[in-house]
């Protein structure tokens, strides 16, 4: 064999990590892609020219190493090469609860569709190494798995069954479709019907099915609060503390030192004000205002959190892991122990608080020209709510009002905050930032944790005003970030895909308006569109279909901008209590107070330590890629979890409803049936396209419609109809509503969505034409399989979709900021 000799370019980076140097991953690779075919370890050691005992053995465990993370792949000869000289795809498998599932690659690309016996060596979530085996009749390529890389499910909830004497868990999970062994060695105490968690003790195989053992039992099946359980043990979230972070956070002093407080601003005299919603418990913003010859002066001062937690430290390694604070209803995971999230970084009033601040100068235009850092201690003059200010902000003028008298001392604050906000309002107007008008809800509960009613939550001016003046502080924070030059993680919202602004061009059209601004529309032109439907009855439907054009936002490292808000640069500042990325932009800033020299747009406070960057900020470009991904990850994660357990909640608010008639209104309309949201109960349901008038219905995905071959019916985004509850699936989630056809009403006006109905109605049919399983045909109603009605010459049609069309998925994609 032919030698390769050159040499490697990671040498000294070995050298100084080892004492015997062994090539290095990155020259192993190129060596294996340059070879002339896959090389056994010894030839490996004879082509390195490697002899020695102990590098041999450094050699041979960096080898397993590399088969281990999926960079390398072993014969069955035993020589090792490249996934991509070997044909083979990483990957992550997803499962679907009809037994099939998928590989998505690392590497980006098409997914590989696996087949039901295929997934029976996996579960959901585990890496894998594929080779495409075929390709189905629609030229979509089908995988074989060679190798499980690495299985990421060891522990999972579900419902402990005992049938004919085989005891099992079936997981929650519907993605998991294979039931779990319980050998009777491994079992406990647990009746049949109850959740618990089990751990993985055998993985599955192509003949076994997974095995474990019953580690804790949550409750029963229906116990309240047994939902929020369930989804934090299915999602993975962390929610119990380490002994080392609770030692640590124990140790903290309860009450700020004298030395706390040196080297800051003292600003406790100035009356700064918290803004929250009625049963917040953690307070991470104060906001103060104050009107200036030409313009306005506006701080925010953020809960200094980096303070009390230090880089490395395990309540460092903590917050990490959890990324952000996860809200249920009537319940939260924090993402910082309670002493620190609603004790000592919780700005309550009349106690002191160290804090960042943020000081902005703005024009009477709204635009902010000129802003500094620093820090600070406050006290914050008063603890105001949502509703509060939005009374003082109508009742103005009226000394003698209740709210106003009761904060009479508050009151001028307020107004100059109120003020400020209009310029900012019109400074947002003339930015162009989209602004969609959604509902949210809120679920109030008995003394059981059973939903009692589900009522629409009113966002005020109250709300906006304390979301603009945080908007101002990140804009700043980003600015500063980009100015430092720092490695730092931006919040990135790219702007939308071709295929998406095709689509809604199309739609658009069909009503006599267009979107302007060519292949690359900004932000200034979606805005046009929403300002000239306003009013409209279809404005509802209109801004559903343009929300639903928008790409999710992600933390990155590389500042693409934030489309939706148009700026140029953004991050988050405002919430490091229950936010990571907060917490790092913060470390980001008190270094550039800290560091020796006065940096741009901070306040260095005379006598101030100087400090090295490995003590405040030791971040590098690539761990910044990492934490962003991971960061991305967890506020998903998050969102997915308590969109589960008020999909869980509402399910079993219904089960009990079944054979009652709601009105509703279409929020989706997908190849196989509508999602309609009942308009009292805001809960979404589906009405399968068996369920409607008997007819060939053919989806036309760009006008989000159902139209009817043979009678013209259409069925659309916003039509108002007349259901009734058919059947409820606490397990799966899924509710279904039978199509109540002799009170039908087609009206489009007035329609207002909730943002959970938008999440849960987003890409449902590219989702299922992308995850369809291979090789089955659907069936069209009074249709013999396999034929196709005759098509009208002259003008190509639709896809058709039967009206037994199979199994539904109710996959969402957030589309928050």
């Amino acid at each position: 064999m032919k030698k390769h000799v050159r040499n490697d370019p990671h040498a000294e980076r070995e050298a100084a990590k080892y004492d015997r140097p062994i090539p290095s991953r990155e020259y192993i690779l190129d060596f294996l892609n340059e070879s002339t075919g896959p090389l056994t370890y010894e030839e490996l050691c004879t082509e390195f020219g490697i002899q020695d005992e102990d590098a041999r053995e450094a050699l041979r465990r960096r080898l397993i190493a590399m088969e281990r993370d999926g960079q390398t792949v072993r014969n069955r000869r035993h020589a090792y090469g490249s996934l991509d000289k070997m044909n083979l795809i990483k990957g992550r498998v997803v499962g679907h609860p009809e037994g099939f599932g998928f590989v998505i690659p690392s590497s980006g690309g098409d997914d590989l569709f696996l087949s039901s016996r295929q997934m029976r060596r996996v579960m959901d979530g585990d890496e894998v190494l594929v080779r495409i085996a075929g390709w189905d009749r629609r030229g979509r390529p089908e995988g074989s798995i060679v190798d499980v890389v690495e299985h990421h499910t060891t522990t999972l909830v579900g419902r402990y069954f005992v049938e004919s004497g085989i005891h099992f868990v079936r997981p929650d999970n519907p993605r998991m479709t294979q039931d779990i062994l319980i050998p009777t060695e491994q079992r406990s105490e647990v009746e049949p019907g109850q959740i618990v968690v089990v751990e993985i003790t055998t993985f599955p195989s192509r003949n076994n099915l997974p095995a474990g053992r019953v580690v804790q039992v949550l409750g029963e099946h229906l116990a309240p609060g047994m939902e929020i359980d369930i989804a934090i043990h299915n999602y993975g979230i962390p929610n119990a503390w380490p002994d080392e972070v609770i030692a640590e956070a124990e140790a903290i002093p309860e009450t700020l030192l004298p030395e706390d407080g040196q080297y800051r601003e003292d600003l406790r005299q100035m009356p700064f004000v918290t803004i929250d919603g009625e049963d917040a418990r953690d307070f991470d913003d104060a906001v103060f205002c104050e009107p200036r010859r030409n313009g306005w002066r506006l701080l925010v001062a953020i809960a200094d959190v980096s303070h009390y937690v230090q880089v490395g430290s395990p309540l460092d390694r903590e917050g990490y892991q959890r990324g952000n604070s996860v809200y249920f209803p009537q319940n939260v995971v924090p993402m910082l122990p309670e002493k620190l999230s609603n004790g000592l970084c919780s700005l309550n009033p009349n106690v002191d608080r160290l804090t960042m601040v943020c000081d902005m100068t703005l024009d009477n235009g709204g635009n902010i020209t000129k802003y500094q850092f620093y820090e600070a201690i406050i006290h914050s003059h008063g603890r105001l709510t949502y509703t509060q200010v939005a009374a003082m902000i109508a009742q103005r003028g009226d000394r003698d009002s209740g709210v106003r008298k009761q904060f009479h001392a508050l009151t001028a604050h307020v107004d100059h905050l109120h003020e400020l906000y209009l310029m900012l309002l019109q400074s947002r107007e003339v930015r162009g930032a989209i602004d969609f008008d959604s509902r949210e809800t809120r679920i109030l509960f008995d003394a059981e944790r059973k939903i009692q009613q589900i009522i629409p939550s009113e966002r005020t001016e109250a709300h906006r005003l304390i979301e603009e003046c945080m908007l101002c502080a990140n804009v700043c924070a980003a600015s500063l970030l980009q100015k430092s030059k720092l490695p730092a993680l931006y919040r990135v919202h790219q702007g939308p895909r071709q295929e998406k602004l095709a689509d809604l061009r199309e739609f658009l059209g069909e009503l006599g308006l267009g979107l302007p601004g060519g292949d690359e529309p900004t932000p200034k032109d979606f805005q046009r569109v929403l300002r000239q439907v306003a009013g409209r009855p279809d404005a509802g439907v209109i801004q559903t279909v343009i929300l639903r054009t928008m790409n999710q936002a992600v933390y990155d490292p590389e500042n693409e901008g934030h489309f939706g808000l148009n700026y140029p640069a953004y991050t988050h500042f405002t919430s490091p209590i229950r936010r990571y990325p907060d917490l790092l932009v913060h470390r980001a800033i008190r270094y550039l107070i800290r560091k020796k020299g006065r940096a741009s747009h901070v306040k260095k406070v005379d006598g101030a330590p100087l400090l090295k960057s490995a003590q405040i900020y030791p971040y590098d470009e690539a761990w910044m890629v990492g934490a962003g991904e991971h960061c991305s990850m967890t506020e998903r994660r998050a969102d997915e979890a308590t969109r589960d357990v008020v999909n869980w909640l509402k399910c079993e608010y219904l089960l009990s409803r079944v054979g009652e008639e709601y009105n509703g209104v279409v929020v989706s309309v997908t190849g196989f049936g509508l999602f309609v949201q009942l308009t009292e109960l805001f809960i979404e349901g589906l009405v399968h396209i068996t369920g409607l008038p008997k007819d060939y219905y053919y989806h036309e995905a760009a006008h989000h419609r159902l139209v009817g071959e043979r009678t013209k019916r259409v069925f659309g985004l916003g039509d108002k109809l007349l259901v009734r509850v058919s059947r409820v699936d606490l397990d799966e989630r899924k509710i279904d509503f039978d199509l109540v056809e002799e009170n039908r009403r087609k009206s489009r006006k007035g329609v207002t969505v909730t943002p959970k109905a938008l999440e849960m109605a987003v890409e449902h049919e590219q989702e299922r034409t992308r995850r369809q399983p291979r090789g089955k045909k659907r069936a069209t109603s009074g249709q013999p399989p396999g034929s196709t009605p005759a098509s009208k010459p002259g003008k190509p049609r639709p896809k058709k979709t039967g009206k037994s069309s199979s199994s539904r998925r109710r996959k969402s994609t957030a589309k928050k900021r």
